[in-house]
């Protein structure tokens, strides 16, 4: 992940510099970093997941919703604002809504590694979305067809839930039931 600017930010800042750009951009404490464009094997494993979690969640009070689409990050128990971008979220508590956004803390996201984006994702936003309350936190790696899966435990700190690599069925513990095949989610790599 790369900065947008090496200075720090207003939120004012940010929402002006977001409207007379194209690039997607995140802000976490001040600063502003620079969302990569996704890979061609990226946005197939992204395509599966949303498919799969999308027939899972038929019928149920959660949604789905994929990148891009702003997340920010709120909770009493918090100061500072971050927004973020995450690839796929699963969201439960409507009322965060806006119209361009979500305000709160979805239940369950999902971040899909690119090779410049790894630290981000694997230590800065673990950290974030387990200090936020984040029930549930998947780290997909389409190199290594691997799928990581974190679930936040009665003390608030994220414990290794389940992890496949290549083959084998990965299991959600906040949607009771979901299993998926790893060999269906990386089919076309």
């Amino acid at each position: 992940m790369t900065l947008y600017q090496k200075n720090q930010v207003t939120l004012n800042e940010y929402i002006h510099i977001c409207e007379n750009t194209d690039e997607l951009l995140e802000y976490i404490d001040g600063f502003i970093y620079i969302t990569p464009s996704p890979s061609t094997m990226h946005q197939r494993v992204s395509r599966e997941l949303l498919v799969k979690l999308d027939r899972f969640l038929e019928g149920t009070s959660c949604e789905v919703i994929s990148a891009p689409f702003d997340i920010e990050l709120k909770s009493e128990k918090m100061d500072g604002t971050k927004i973020v971008i995450p690839d796929l979220v699963i969201i439960c508590d409507k009322k965060g809504f806006t119209d361009s956004k979500y305000v709160g803390v979805p239940s369950l996201i999902i971040e899909i590694l690119s090779p410049s984006n790894q630290s981000h994702d694997l230590i800065t936003k673990l950290n974030i979305y387990m200090t936020y309350g984040v029930k549930e936190y998947w780290i997909v790696n389409p190199m290594l067809e691997s799928i990581t899966v974190y679930k936040l435990n009665d003390e608030g700190m994220y414990e290794q839930h389940d992890v496949k690599t290549k083959v084998g069925t990965i299991s959600s513990k906040f949607l009771d039931g979901l299993n998926l095949e790893l060999m269906d989610i990386f089919s076309e790599m």
